[in-house]
């Protein structure tokens, strides 16, 4: 997926249908006298509906449609005939999407299975037919109820990805490098910072015909919470994943500094992330030799939190291992 398709971010004007009025029809056959009051009632607006498809993997399909309107209900009709619902505007979504009312910005609901189907905005019901209000005293109503009217909103679209392992790293650590030799993904790869500029996910083959998705998201820098680098815009889609793999070049000044700095960022964006499983990649290791390795790890083993290992994506070392810490840790 190219960077230009990925669409993460939608707002849209969302409008229902109108509930169709009710008949005040009064029964006129031949023969039949006083047939009284026999009007239906009018069919409810339609609604405008949310659906989970996993099929899709981004908004791009709504990116120039900003305004969803549904049909209005049909009136009633003589016969206690009802009218016919309005369509229903069935947008589909990809899983982790987030709905927020765009005035407020409160969450209205997520969309997180697939065929998940959840009401935006509801049709208004349709009006009742003048036979409902025949009583002994009122024999023939010559009125009935109007439809009530739709329901307009904005809403704004956020997809939060949803994937197993979420890379974190500084600018140019290798992430890119690592999910294109992992999967079949193409990301932009170059020798500059911010060669990532929208997510990117790939899927890892693992024995026996398994699998896992690993996320690429853009590097984050010390200071993002005040907007530096490219801030915390691409955050969200990290929320939703499993694990979290650092990435950490083995030229760093201080692998440990790093770490802490990004888990800060990471805290300060949202708590609950460091209630995530974590585990720490040394990329680029291919420019260490064994003694090296050995003093890296003496220092890691007594100041480094969490487990790591050493690996190269350009030499191929240590990925293997890599797929098994991972798929240990996504099932065990």
């Amino acid at each position: 997926m190219t960077e230009g398709n990925f669409v993460d971010y939608v707002k849209m004007h969302v409008t229902s249908g109108n509930g169709g009025k009710g008949s005040a029809h009064l029964h006129r056959e031949k023969y039949i006298q006083k047939g009284g009051p026999d009007g239906g009632d009018g069919g409810r607006g339609g609604h405008v509906i949310l659906k989970g498809n996993s099929n899709l993997w981004t908004l791009i399909h709504l990116k120039f449609k900003r305004h969803i309107k549904a049909g209005h209900g049909a009136h009633g009709s003589s016969g206690r005939s009802t009218g016919a619902d309005g369509e229903d505007a069935i947008i589909e979504v990809p899983l982790g999407t987030v709905v927020r009312d765009t005035e407020t910005n409160n969450v209205l609901f997520e969309i997180t299975e697939d065929g998940e189907e959840k009401i935006v905005a509801e049709g208004g019901m349709g009006g009742r037919g003048n036979w409902h209000f025949k009583s002994s005293t009122n024999q023939t109503p010559r009125y009935a109820q109007p439809g009530i009217p739709h329901e307009e909103k904005d809403i704004t679209l956020e997809l939060k990805v949803l994937a197993d392992v979420g890379l974190v790293g500084f600018p140019n650590a290798g992430k890119s490098t690592l999910l294109s030799v992992l999967t079949s993904a193409k990301p932009k790869i170059a020798d500059y910072e911010f060669t990532t500029l929208k997510p990117n996910l790939g899927i890892v083959k693992y024995r026996d015909f398994q699998s896992f998705v690993m996320a690429d998201i853009p590097g984050i820098i010390e200071g993002a919470a005040e907007g530096k680098g490219l801030g915390y815009y691409f955050l969200r889609h990290i929320e939703r994943n499993s694990i979290l793999l650092f990435l950490i070049p083995a030229d760093a000044k201080d692998i440990v500094e790093q770490y802490e700095i990004l888990v800060d960022e990471l805290r300060r964006y949202n708590p609950e992330m460091l209630d995530k499983e974590r585990f720490v990649c040394i990329s680029k290791s291919d420019m260490l030799d064994d003694e090296l390795k050995s003093e890296i790890s003496t220092i890691l083993d007594k100041d480094l939190e969490c487990n790591y290992m050493f690996i190269s994506s350009v030499a191929q070392q240590g990925l293997t291992e890599l797929k098994d810490k991972l798929w240990k840790m996504l099932n065990y």
